[in-house]
């Protein structure tokens, strides 16, 4: 299973704002204003959203953070996975690669991993995710070679990421906050913008809006969205109240490919992705409220 890692930078410069800053009044109204105080010195808020990884993969072993049992000074013995393609168990490594194929990430995956409060379902379910890639795609690239265990157990640190222990040297680090939605890219940049994942069975109405942490924005009665219907997200997003109470705001989508899979399988052909392309990774521009404030323009 993997947790979602937010980096919330609070600054009181004029930066370039990722999330929300204040509206160009209040920084004609701060100049008559004067100084500023306590809270209000803040002018931006910057989220940035790191997903695919668990705390232990990259805060596993920061000094003074509750990691992994058994290392960097953390008390507990130092847990041993169960390995069924290997019959044996697989420990936390230490891991220099920079690319990582992780598991599969759905919500019922997710579920398996933690399997039922004893948290030994990882490797078990990289491996079946792998393995039902393979009988399909046996040609693909990614499956001519099987690693000497599966890349869940595996950890980072300042050696890889020198910027993210930065980050949490400067700034705050919060060691129990898990994700909202143990699931898959798209309900997790639901949660990030609106705080939900949900299927609305009517468009354009909000009370016909259901909780879905799996399969958001899919037609009634159909597991997920397959054949490409535009969804329609009718409840309230978090920048309606932004736009509501005139506090600017801007969402910043990386042009490329999308860094995860559409149908939330560990392997897939890659499909671009830019800011003007809703997808999994910008979920935004599929808002009522985003299409009716005019506001795509902000994305």
């Amino acid at each position: 299973m993997k947790r979602v890692i937010f980096l919330v930078l609070a600054v009181a410069s004029l930066a370039v704002p990722v999330l929300a800053s204040a509206g160009r009044q209040g920084h004609r109204h701060e100049a008559r204003a004067g100084a500023r105080h306590g809270i209000h010195q803040i002018r931006h808020v910057v989220i940035i959203m790191q997903e695919n990884r668990s705390f232990d993969s990259y805060f596993g072993t920061y000094p003074g953070a509750d990691g992994i049992p058994g290392l960097a000074g953390n008390p507990g013995t130092l847990p041993c996975v169960p390995d069924p393609d290997r019959s044996s168990c697989d420990r936390p490594y230490h891991d220099s690669k920079d690319r990582n194929a992780g598991g599969p990430h759905g919500h019922e995956t997710a579920l398996a991993d933690m399997a039922g409060g004893r948290m030994d379902g990882f490797v078990n379910q990289a491996e079946l995710g792998r393995t039902s890639f393979c009988k399909i795609h046996f040609d693909d690239p990614q499956c001519s070679y099987m690693p000497n265990k599966p890349d869940v157990m595996g950890y980072h640190d300042w050696r890889e990421i020198p910027n993210y222990w930065d980050y949490a040297s400067h700034f705050v680090l919060q060691d129990h906050m898990f994700e909202s939605d143990s699931s898959w890219s798209l309900p997790e940049h639901l949660y990030l913008v609106s705080g939900w994942s949900a299927n609305c069975t009517t468009k354009r109405d909000p009370m016909s809006c259901h909780s879905a942490p799996q399969f958001p924005g899919s037609p009634p009665g159909e597991p997920g969205n397959v054949h490409g219907e535009v969804p329609d997200y009718a409840w309230t997003d978090l920048t309606y109240l932004l736009h509501r109470y005139h506090v600017s705001w801007s969402y910043y989508v990386d042009k490329g490919t999308q860094p995860d899979c559409a149908d939330n399988k560990m392997f897939c052909a890659p499909v671009p992705q830019n800011s003007k392309t809703p997808g999994i990774w910008n979920p935004l521009p599929y808002f009522d409220t985003v299409r009716e404030d005019h506001q795509l323009r902000n994305i």
